[in-house]
């Protein structure tokens, strides 16, 4: 936990002075980190918040909204950490309660060094190291699964892109991992759990920052099926797999599927799960690169509606270009 080290008064302090659209001219400047579909990873330019990474969450319209979210992040990180064996970085949550607008839940993580994120480390292997570090994540996934095997009533989600794992301490010099190798997974701001079949995050908090003249379009045929991905293994490494095309190494696409299935057939025998093919993985790419593109597309022009024809104040910081 790392709530001792969060400056509070700063952070109310960096939320008056925000520009969510030019994050790095605020009042208290911000440098952006790392981008999701949804959310932006920053750092706050002050010394005293040094290593830490923020994702703040303007989504919530009650305390007893913060109450829930709070309460099931907490038991998601330690469900992840304690019972599953999964570790995740020190975390620690923030309110904020603007003059306008949403309440704010700041989200902060330990700030990981670059060179032990997954995605960046994969540009310094070849294929056969990038398949030896996709074995340890389907490893580290494993453990989740047999967990939801293990329960009658909860479930835990997982969103297993390569860009939400870290080797704790960087990849070694060897270029070698094995059983002892640390994994870190960090996207647990999103905490994904089913007690009884039913969500306990509040879909509705993911529609908040969609433009209003989509909400209902994405609740009625998207949100669902985004959601229930997160709770099929297959799917879950599918996008996976699929994520390596938008990571620009779409070359070794065809082994990872290779490697995935001989895993399903040896150390998830007892799933029964189906074989993922090349043609379903290019599919599901292309048709996930083309929701969230329009998705960021359609942001930005509710955006420019907001900030240039109404002149009301937007107050989501949405991501940069995103490569696919």
């Amino acid at each position: 936990m790392i709530k001792g080290r969060i400056d509070i008064e700063l952070l109310k302090r960096f939320e008056k002075g925000l520009d969510p659209v030019n994050p790095h001219k605020s009042e208290i400047p911000a440098r952006i980190i790392g981008y999701g579909e949804i959310s932006t990873i920053f750092e706050i330019l002050v010394h005293s918040q040094q290593g830490l990474a923020f994702k703040r969450l303007p989504i919530f319209r009650s305390h007893l909204e913060m109450d829930q979210y709070e309460e099931l992040f907490m038991e998601y990180n330690r469900l992840l950490s304690e019972d599953i064996g999964i570790q995740v970085p020190s975390y620690g949550l923030a309110r904020i309660y603007p003059a306008g607008g949403n309440m704010v839940i700041y989200n902060v993580q330990e700030k990981l060094p670059t060179d032990s994120i997954c995605n960046r480390i994969i540009w310094n292997l070849d294929h056969g190291s990038i398949v030896n570090l996709v074995i340890c994540i389907l490893k580290a996934m494993k453990k989740v699964w047999l967990f939801n095997a293990s329960q009658t009533r909860k479930k835990i989600g997982l969103d297993s892109q390569i860009s939400n794992w870290a080797i704790a301490g960087g990849m070694p010099a060897s270029n070698t991992l094995d059983e002892d190798t640390q994994f870190i997974y960090l996207d647990t701001g999103t905490p994904l759990m089913r007690i009884d079949g039913i969500e306990q995050i509040n879909p509705d908090l993911f529609l908040r920052s969609a433009p209003s003249f989509l909400v209902w379009l994405i609740k009625w045929f998207f949100l669902d099926d985004i959601l229930d991905r997160y709770y099929d293994f297959h799917l879950v490494v599918v996008d996976l797999i699929a994520n390596l095309y938008k990571e620009q190494k779409g070359e070794v696409v065809p082994l990872l599927i290779e490697t995935a299935n001989n895993f399903f057939a040896t150390e998830l025998a007892q799933f029964h799960l189906k074989p993922i093919t090349l043609k379903e993985v290019r599919s599901y790419y292309r048709e996930d690169a083309f929701i969230w593109s329009l998705y960021l597309a359609l942001r930005r022009f509710d955006r420019f509606l907001h900030t240039k024809i109404l002149r009301k104040p937007y107050q989501y910081i949405l991501p940069g270009k995103i490569r696919r």
